[in-house]
């Protein structure tokens, strides 16, 4: 039996990725072990999913002063010394990281035991916890064309991004039956990020009378953001959060208003879902998002509405041109190379587990 050593963490979208190679690797007799931080995300979705989990120390590198950037380089060096203990331990054939700082000290000490790392940089361009890992890794998976330029080319490979095979599973009946909708009117999706976009989700609220003339809207809005007021509204429904039956959402929806995530919008690629991009601002993030949805809209996937200029006018004209183009961004879409990164990413992962 082969084993694995899988790592990632901090945020959502630095742990569902692995979570969807789990299937596949348990296909072909791996034993899987993951290594995140003490007490993040990542423990209670792999503790879920029935893998191993081990829990180790971890600091955030900043490029700005803080008080934590003197005691975080110790937090670093004792995971350093856990992941090395771990890693002893596991005797790991190949070890997968999908990003977040807690994957520098396993990374670094998996290139210290000589066990091949795969890094996978989900944005444009990589962060700087995968940039310190990136000249000990034997291969580095992305998701861009454009992303290929910042790597080195002897490491570099265009794969997408892994997808859970279930999201590609849905009902749309079920969907529909879920949300409280009739199959006789086309339904957007209109999804905030996990913590929710006051931006998006008050824009979208703004123009509802306008929207629900012509369609119905399925509104993940985010954890606390629901607006009672709307709460019996035909023909639009809210939710927190949603689970187990997004996939059957995915399945009902016609068009998709998202943020500009690199997760999610692989996922929206996968669902082959036409789609408005809406990326998170360069002053509330390092721009990376804004990166992510040009690149989908040179691709011909997506139309974007950059922050700055979303309005509930700006917001109608775009999803009345979606729409209008719909055949275009399918056929796109159709013909994109990134919809089997799962396949792409298992046979990297084999090659040098057999090294």
């Amino acid at each position: 039996m082969k084993k694995i050593i899988l790592t990632g963490g901090g945020t959502a979208g630095h742990v569902t990725p692995n979570l969807a190679l789990i299937p596949s690797l348990k296909e072909r007799n791996y034993d899987i072990r993951y290594i995140g931080s003490y007490q993040g995300i990542e423990r209670t979705l792999i503790e879920g999913a029935g893998i191993p989990y081990y829990g180790i120390s971890s600091g955030k590198f900043r490029r700005y002063f803080d008080l934590k950037n003197f005691s975080d380089p110790f937090r670093v060096l004792k995971g350093y010394g856990e992941a090395l203990k771990l890693i002893r331990q596991c005797k790991p054939d190949v070890v997968f990281s999908k990003g977040g700082f807690v994957t520098v000290p396993v990374v670094l000490a998996a290139k210290h035991c000589k066990v091949p790392v795969i890094i996978h940089e989900s944005d444009m361009t990589p962060g700087l916890a995968n940039k310190m890992c990136i000249p000990a890794a034997a291969k580095v998976c992305c998701n861009f064309p454009e992303t290929l330029a910042y790597l080195p080319k002897d490491k570099a490979v265009l794969t997408g991004s892994p997808i859970r095979k279930e999201l590609l599973q849905g009902d749309r009946m079920k969907g529909l039956s879920h949300a409280g909708l009739s199959p006789n009117r086309p339904v957007i999706l209109v999804i905030g990020g996990s913590l929710g976009s006051v931006t998006v989700n008050n824009t979208v609220r703004g123009i509802l009378p306008k929207l629900l003339k012509n369609y119905q809207v399925i509104h993940i809005c985010g954890k606390g953001n629901l607006d009672k007021s709307l709460a019996n509204t035909p023909g639009y429904v809210q939710f927190e959060y949603v689970d187990a039956p997004l996939k059957d959402l995915f399945a009902a929806a016609d068009l998709m208003i998202s943020r500009a995530g690199a997760n999610a919008i692989c996922e929206i690629l996968a669902l082959k879902k036409p789609n408005i991009l809406i990326p998170l601002s360069a002053s509330a993030s390092r721009g990376d998002q804004i990166l992510n949805a040009r690149s989908f809209a040179r691709q011909g996937f997506s139309f974007v509405l950059e922050e700055e200029k979303l309005s509930g006018d700006s917001l109608l004209q775009a999803v009345t041109q979606t729409m209008k183009n719909r055949q275009d961004f399918l056929a796109k879409m159709e013909k994109s190379q990134l919809n089997n990164a799962v396949d792409s990413i298992i046979d990297k992962i084999e090659a040098l587990a057999g090294h």
